[in-house]
């Protein structure tokens, strides 16, 4: 079974959902906003990934964050942000075959599924 996990407005969500699509790829999605995101997922994609990977710092979210928050960053406080606004994880996180894979490209995707 193959998860995409992200939220549906993201453009990189689109093309990749496309690249799936034309590819004949079934896949599940778990939309972050809607389905919320499960800590235990999170410690695993941040062990498997790297918190620093997971954190986007260049979105909106991010940014917003008072400085006060960004202060000090580590696993432990990224991870409570993550979960609170899941907005500011990187996207997609691509899960197949109990791998995870972060963010989208044509040839990524087609190493992962040949």
């Amino acid at each position: 079974m193959t998860t995409m996990y992200g939220i549906p407005n993201c453009d990189t969500i689109k093309k990749a959902k496309k690249w799936l699509e034309a590819n004949d790829i079934a896949f599940q999605f778990h939309d972050y906003r809607k389905d919320g995101v499960d800590a235990d997922w999170l410690e695993q994609a941040a062990e498997a990934l790297g918190w620093e990977n997971l954190l986007n710092k260049r979105g909106t979210t991010y940014r917003q964050l008072s400085e006060e928050q960004k202060a000090g960053m580590d696993q432990t406080k990224a991870l409570a942000l993550l979960r609170e606004y899941p907005a500011m994880i990187k996207r997609p996180v691509l899960e197949h075959n109990s791998s995870l894979h972060l963010g989208f490209k044509p040839g990524q995707y087609e190493d992962i599924f040949s």
